[in-house]
């Protein structure tokens, strides 16, 4: 096994982090566009969203069949056919100035990136120690953040200088060398099994992570935490280049650079686990992003940067601790449980997006706050309905992990 420490986690961590962070850059490209798109376009903001929305939603129906088709070919192979889709996709996407046609093209994006995201934290489950893997979920995460941020600060500022095709442009170029780097230092797996790829077993598999309480509490609070926390940003954009504020959309963008925050905390998240547990992590990280929701009330633009910052930090929190626990969790099928996961991830991000801006047109910032915290409650509610499930029935997994749950 891969231990902490070594050359080989060194490397396989750099190269399975870095093809993270282009996964997130192409996923958010278009997140700072939204009100590019709303104002020019003369569209709603519930429209614009669709750009954003499309891809998550590509990603999250891709998921599982990409899960499924590793456990034939392998996590590798399906890691890097997904990278190499993101930058021929991404010039068919500067060629056309058609709105639903680009929305299209992002679906079909969000279906590339599955196939990284769907099945890099079962390459790490199987190769990785149990200590290296605690500690290096945390870091492909922190690379999440870094992808997600600068994907949204290049598109916003890309956008303002060179138009939104040139800001696609730029991105396909940039995956095109990224692609070529992770190919060149990714390892083989050694420690991968063929497993059986029918359509019946997997999706006896999908009932079976479904019907256990401890994974599908996990993946609900994965997905509301995430409809709560990334839709916030979103709609801080629309909020941002509306009067009083006006601000134009490559400083808006700068805004992201509050998932730093998220970072810090996700590799701290390993560290958590391992003294006190993933259970009272997720509450603990969930009661810290509404304290800055409520922080973003206020009207000045320096309360509401750091109203984000403890948002992100709180919620990448959760999210690291819910991931990993469903990874270790799962006694078989990982590719599977961290996709529905994902699954869950990104269907509550694209779905929390229209919930979140309708309540900003209705009811204005005051009535988002209000609608991200019956998120945040929700969520609350899945963490102790998870402590409760856990106590009821013990994981049927070793005495190390067990002792990661509570």
């Amino acid at each position: 096994m891969i231990e902490l420490g070594s050359s080989r986690y060194r490397l396989t961590a750099f190269a399975l982090a870095f093809g993270s962070f282009l996964i997130f850059c192409n996923l958010y490209l278009f997140q700072p566009m939204l009100p590019v798109f709303a104002s020019n376009d003369g569209i709603s903001e519930t429209r614009a969203n669709w750009l954003l929305a499309a891809a998550t939603l590509g990603l999250a129906f891709s998921l599982v069949p990409w899960a499924v088709l590793s456990e034939r070919l392998g996590r590798r192979p399906i890691m890097l056919v997904s990278l190499w889709m993101l930058p021929a996709i991404g010039l068919l996407m500067a060629a056309t100035n058609s709105f639903w046609l680009i929305v299209g093209l992002r679906a079909l994006m969000g279906a590339a990136l599955g196939g990284f995201a769907a099945v890099a934290v079962a390459y790490m489950a199987e190769e990785f120690s149990a200590k290296a893997f605690a500690i290096a979920v945390g870091s492909y995460i922190s690379a999440n953040s870094l992808g997600g941020i600068s994907g949204r600060v290049a598109g916003g500022m890309m956008t303002d200088w060179w138009g939104w095709q040139g800001a696609v442009l730029g991105m396909a170029v940039l995956s095109l060398l990224g692609v070529t780097l992770v190919t060149k230092l990714l390892p083989r797996q050694q420690y991968f099994t063929q497993g059986n790829t029918s359509l019946l077993t997997h999706s006896r598999g999908v009932l079976s992570h479904l019907r256990t309480p401890r994974l599908w509490l996990a993946m609900l609070i994965g997905g509301i935490n995430f409809a709560l926390f990334v839709n916030l940003f979103s709609v801080m954009a629309f909020r941002l280049v509306a009067p009083p504020y006006q601000l134009p959309v490559s400083l808006v963008s700068s805004v992201f650079i509050c998932y730093l925050a998220g970072t810090v905390t996700s590799r701290l998240s390993g560290r958590w686990v391992l003294r006190f547990g993933a259970i009272r992590g997720m509450a603990f990280g969930t009661i810290v992003a509404m304290l800055g929701v409520l922080v973003t009330l206020h009207h000045d633009i320096t309360w509401m940067i750091v109203g984000l910052l403890v948002v992100s930090g709180g919620a990448f929190f959760t999210h690291s601790l819910a991931y990993g626990w469903v990874s270790r969790q799962a006694n078989q099928g990982k590719a599977t449980a961290t996709a529905l996961y994902l699954v869950h991830y990104y269907t509550g991000g694209s779905l929390g997006g229209f919930y979140l801006i309708a309540a900003w047109q209705h009811y204005a910032w005051e009535g988002v706050v209000v609608a991200a915290c019956s998120l945040g409650f929700a969520v609350l509610g899945l963490v102790f309905a998870l402590y409760k499930s856990t106590g009821k029935s013990k994981p049927a997994a070793s005495s190390s992990e067990t002792a990661l749950s509570h």
